[in-house]
Formats: C-alpha cells, sequence, structure tokens
C-alpha cells in the first residue's frame, strides 16, 4: 500500500484517485474548490480543502511522508506549476503532474516534476490506435516505438508453432501471452500451436507490428 497525495479534483483527479483506492491505496485528495472536495469524499480515504500555491498549506501536508504526490489541476496551469514547485521544496520524494501541452511539460519538469502524463493526449493516441488500425485490437505505449498490443493470429499461423514460424527472428516480436474469450495465458511455450481462435498479447517496435499486421 502506498500513501498518495491528489492535488486536483477534477475529472482526471477524481478518476485516479479513485482507482488508487481501488489499488489497495491510502489518498489525501486535495482541492481549493470546497463542491469538489464534498463530492469526492466518498471515494478517497480522506479530502481537506486547501489552496496548494499556499506555502503554509503545503507545510501542513506533511508531503515528505507521501510515496506520490500527483498533481491533477488541469484548469489552470499557473497553479499547477506553483503547486509542482512547493511540493519538491517541501520534501515530495515523486511527484507526478498533468499537462496540457508540450511547453508546460517543459516548465513542470524544470520546476521539480519528476514525470509528466497527458490524459488526453494519451487516450486520444491509445484510442486512435485501437479503433483506426485494422488488426490491432488494443495497445499499451512503452515507449515511443514499443509497445505492447493485442492482435489476432494471423491466418497463416493457424496450426503452425511459434517455433516453426521462427516469431521472434522472422517478425521481431516477443508473444507475451494467449488470449482466449476472457482467459489470458501467459508465455506459451516455443512448440505452442495457433489455433485461431485466440488473441495475442506481443510486444514489439510499432513498425514490425503494423508490417505484421498488414501482411494478413
Amino acid at each position: 500500500m502506498k500513501s498518495v497525495l491528489v492535488v486536483g479534483l477534477g475529472r482526471f483527479g477524481r478518476h485516479m484517485a479513485a482507482k488508487l483506492i481501488e489499488e489497495g491505496n491510502e489518498v489525501l485528495a486535495v482541492d481549493i474548490n470546497e463542491e469538489r472536495v464534498n463530492d469526492a469524499l466518498d471515494l478517497v480515504t480522506n479530502a481537506q480543502i486547501g489552496d496548494t500555491t499556499n506555502e503554509h498549506f503545503i507545510a501542513s501536508l506533511g508531503v515528505g511522508n507521501f510515496d506520490l504526490c500527483v498533481v491533477a489541476i488541469g484548469d489552470n496551469f499557473q497553479s499547477s506549476l506553483e503547486t509542482t514547485a512547493l511540493l519538491k521544496d517541501y520534501g515530495a520524494p515523486f511527484v507526478l503532474s498533468r499537462a496540457n501541452r508540450d511547453v508546460h511539460a517543459k516548465f513542470l519538469l524544470r520546476n521539480g516534476a519528476d514525470k509528466v502524463v497527458y490524459p488526453e493526449r494519451e487516450m486520444a493516441e491509445r484510442l486512435a490506435v485501437k479503433f483506426g488500425t485494422e488488426n490491432i485490437f488494443d495497445y499499451i505505449e512503452l515507449t515511443p516505438d514499443y509497445s505492447i498490443y493485442e492482435i489476432p493470429v494471423p491466418v497463416p499461423w493457424v496450426g503452425k508453432s511459434i517455433v516453426e514460424k521462427g516469431v521472434r527472428n522472422k517478425y521481431h516480436i516477443s508473444i507475451l501471452a494467449v488470449k482466449e474469450q476472457e482467459e489470458i495465458y501467459p508465455l506459451p511455450r516455443p512448440e505452442y500451436v495457433f489455433r485461431g481462435s485466440e488473441t495475442l498479447i506481443i510486444m514489439g517496435h510499432y513498425k514490425d507490428v503494423r508490417a505484421l499486421a498488414k501482411a494478413r
């Protein structure tokens, strides 16, 4: 269990806090807006009304005791920047800040953020790949070049084994798991024979995965 501070209770902050709680973490949520705080009381371990651009308020939170501090403020970049800097100044070990633009990310990283996320952009890109690319059902980006994908079994592979198709050497991908309906079978052995009713969870360079999807 981690101790997490979430600053900002808009849609992103609320969803983040709720998921952190669901994963068994202890969450303190903070927002300057009383209505947002009241709405979150049924979701989080604890919630407070406060201005996180105020040094005295930040000092009162004991931010050095949190494993993770999330700055989820999305409607006021100046507040997000000041909050990020103050959290780091007062000893927060890891600060995750939300950004809407690249220039915001640069300033956040320069002023204390350990990691910056773009929730809207990341979701849009994931949906674009999932629904806009043929034969890719889902994906999780690991780096700009490598991702984890869920794809159908290529028709020419059906009835052949992993080793027979030379999957890693020929296609430059790694099969992490086989999925059939709602069951996941991780790390299939080299002699596993493709049936065609399953989907594959693979990791690879986006160019190799797209080439495989198009070569069906």
